[in-house]
């Protein structure tokens, strides 16, 4: 049986505006009242970090993948901060747990990423890839990428983003934040 139904990445682009961001988390709030989901945040301006120490320092390719990730756990953070019914969580044990205590789980991935270390370390990887590995990981339906407002088209993911979906059965979707109101609708 799957932990949930499905994964809403929240891009984290969508920070460059706070009202797209308060209207991507109303709408996952909406849709989490009849889905079961998980919230797997994006890198945003905190892997954008980590991006511009590697180009000044050269870091490695696992040192950069690593604090990359840990900039998904700093936006869970501010999302499980502002969207309400949230709980950060860490691994499955603690989504399922959280879903059947009727909040939402918001997922900081760093330390489950760590023991299982599952996807290259490489720019190539990014929170999209991750999110389709996790949807796989906890047997999910669907994916549902929240990009900013007029991200389309295929180059609105990484490049190793189709290999990581090869390893689940889910349906991806992919929602510029400017059609978010459609987000509870297409999750239920």
């Amino acid at each position: 049986m799957a932990i949930v139904d499905a994964i809403v990445k929240l891009g984290g682009g969508v920070l460059r505006r706070s009202e797209c961001f308060d209207a991507a988390l109303a709408a996952i709030h909406a849709a989490a009242a009849s889905t079961r989901l998980l919230v797997v945040p994006g890198g945003g301006p905190f892997a954008d970090a980590v991006r511009d120490a590697d180009r000044r320092l050269r870091l490695t390719n696992t040192a950069a993948h690593r604090m990359a990730i840990l900039g998904m756990d700093q936006y869970a953070w501010l999302i499980a901060s502002r969207l309400a019914d949230a709980s950060i969580v860490g691994r499955p044990d603690a989504i399922a747990e959280t879903v059947a205590a009727s909040r939402i789980p918001v997922l900081a991935p760093s330390a489950w990423l760590a023991d299982a270390d599952p996807l290259p370390h490489s720019w190539d990887v990014t929170s999209d890839s991750i999110a389709a590995w996790v949807a796989a990981s906890v047997g999910a339906k669907r994916l549902v990428l929240i990009k900013p407002a007029g991200a389309e088209g295929p180059d609105v993911v990484d490049p190793y983003f189709s290999r990581a979906c090869r390893e689940g059965a889910f349906g991806v979707d992919v929602v510029p934040v400017d059609r978010i109101a459609a987000l509870p609708e297409l999750l239920a």
